[in-house]
C-alpha cells in the first residue's frame, strides 16, 4: 500500500508546474481511511479523468514512463478493499483519493 502512495507522490512532483505545491493529506471518517494528493499540474481534460487509470495511457507530455503506473496503483489499492480516484480541478490541478478501508 505505501508503495502505491509513494508513487501518487512521485507522479504529482513529475506533473506539478514548477514552483508550485504538492500537498498530502490524510484523515479517517467512522470506518474509512482517506489519503489525498494534490498537485498544481493545471487540471485534466473531462475525458482523460478515467483514461489516465487504463493500462498505458499516458495523459501528460512527458513519455518518460509506459503508461502502467496509475492503473497498477489502483489495482493494488483495490486489492485492499479501496479505491483510487481523481478530482480535477479546473485550471489548477487535481486531487488523487486513495479510500481504503479502516483496520483495527
Amino acid at each position: 500500500m505505501l508503495h502505491e502512495l509513494l508513487k501518487l507522490n512521485r507522479y504529482a512532483f513529475k506533473f506539478t508546474r514548477p514552483g508550485s505545491d504538492v500537498l498530502l493529506k490524510a484523515h479517517s471518517s467512522g470506518e474509512r481511511v482517506l489519503i489525498e494528493v494534490e498537485d498544481e499540474c493545471g487540471g485534466l481534460a473531462e475525458a482523460a479523468q478515467e483514461l489516465i487509470f487504463r493500462p498505458f495511457q499516458q495523459g501528460g507530455t512527458d513519455r518518460s514512463g509506459v503508461g502502467l503506473g496509475l492503473s497498477l496503483s489502483r489495482q493494488g489499492i483495490q486489492s485492499f478493499g479501496g479505491s483510487l480516484t481523481v478530482r480535477n480541478i479546473p485550471g489548477r490541478g487535481c486531487v488523487f483519493t486513495i479510500d481504503l478501508p479502516r483496520k483495527n
